[in-house]
């Protein structure tokens, strides 16, 4: 395999995890990174490695520089996206791809113009859990899926909101407990679950202060497959519980709790259910749920390696088309809170 030479934009908090991340990863290696602080850059790479960079351009027109990670706030997505995707660079941008759909068409259209691989983080789609959950599901164990459901009950402080300008905006953040946390529970859900048909939602914002966005949210969907569905996002349920995925069919149903199996029962056991239920029963006991840099970089290491092994030939799990979907869907969640409930048909 190849060894790419990594970059990244935006040196904020996840851009750690991105870093150790590659430095853990096969098949890529950290050779620069931007900021417009050169000093921040400095600092960023005296610690990780490569090269400082505080000029986009010329952070772009690094020759040992292959693939581009965006992890600027997340309604600055779009521009950085779009010239690293001109400069012939290949594209990796953390959740979410952008804040509204037409944004994330413009980096799909850039990218294809382009010539060049796109993917979306979503670190908790790589967790040996939700793989077998999903490959399941594709293999008919679950019989006629009939409910899916979301719960994203976390805990956000006050600071976490005033520590940067950024935080809680709907042009910056695109959104609150939805875009921000419940994103990847909700990207899951659809992956499980296939397409949805249409959605009704109430939101609101009853603990914090200073922020433009929900920090509640609760959805009913009504999915392609004829199966209906749940979302409850929020940023103020103290202490904060660990993201939680149920599937049923009409012949099985599972509960996904973080990384443990809290339930797999089926119709028609196999000789390795017992076996799953054992190996899957305490997985993670953090996920983010009251600290946001209580998580593990390794799900993004395993979403780097996929994306190398893409250059040589194939595609990304997770790709800017399945990294629209969930910003689709909330963007969806919230035409359909401002218009009092109302129903909402996808696609927008």
């Amino acid at each position: 395999m190849a060894d790419y030479g990594f970059g990244i934009v935006g040196l904020g908090m996840i851009a750690e995890f991105h870093a150790r991340a590659i430095d853990a990863m096969t098949g890529g290696r950290l050779v620069a990174a931007f900021s417009r602080n050169q000093s921040k850059a400095d600092s960023f790479c005296a610690e990780h490695g490569g090269k400082a960079y505080s000029d986009i351009d010329a952070f772009l027109a690094d020759p040992d520089l292959q693939i581009v990670t965006v992890c600027t706030p997340s309604g600055l997505h779009l521009d950085p996206a779009c010239k690293a995707a001109a400069a012939g660079k290949h594209v990796v941008v953390e959740k979410p791809l952008e804040i509204t759909p037409e944004r994330c068409d413009g980096i799909l259209a850039a990218c294809q113009q382009a010539g060049v691989k796109l993917a979306t983080v979503f670190p908790s789609r790589f967790a040996d859990a939700a793989m077998l959950v999903k490959s399941s599901i594709d293999g008919g164990r679950f019989g006629k899926l009939t409910l899916g459901s979301a719960y994203i009950k976390w805990w956000r402080t006050q600071d976490y909101y005033d520590s940067g300008a950024w935080r809680g905006t709907w042009d910056l953040d695109g959104g609150g407990a939805l875009m921000n946390q419940s994103i990847h529970a909700i990207d899951l859900l659809q992956w499980f679950m296939g397409p949805v048909e249409s959605i009704v939602a109430r939101t609101d914002c009853l603990a914090h202060e200073r922020i433009e966005v929900e920090d509640v949210a609760a959805a009913i969907l009504k999915f392609e497959n004829g199966a209906i569905g749940v979302i409850e996002g929020s940023t103020a349920a103290y202490p904060g519980q660990l993201k939680r995925l149920e599937v049923c069919g009409t012949e099985g149903s599972m509960i996904l709790e973080q990384d443990s199996l809290k339930q797999w029962e089926f119709a028609e056991e196999t000789a390795e259910d017992a076996a799953i239920r054992d190996r899957f029963a305490a997985g993670e006991s953090s996920g983010g749920q009251s600290d946001p840099k209580a998580i593990s970089f390794v799900g993004h290491q395993k979403q780097f390696e996929d994306f190398v092994k893409a250059l040589d030939g194939g595609k990304p799990l997770v790709d800017g088309a399945e990294g629209r979907k969930s910003v689709e869907i909330i963007n969806a969640i919230y035409r359909s809170a401002r218009a009092g409930g109302a129903p909402v048909k996808l696609p927008l």
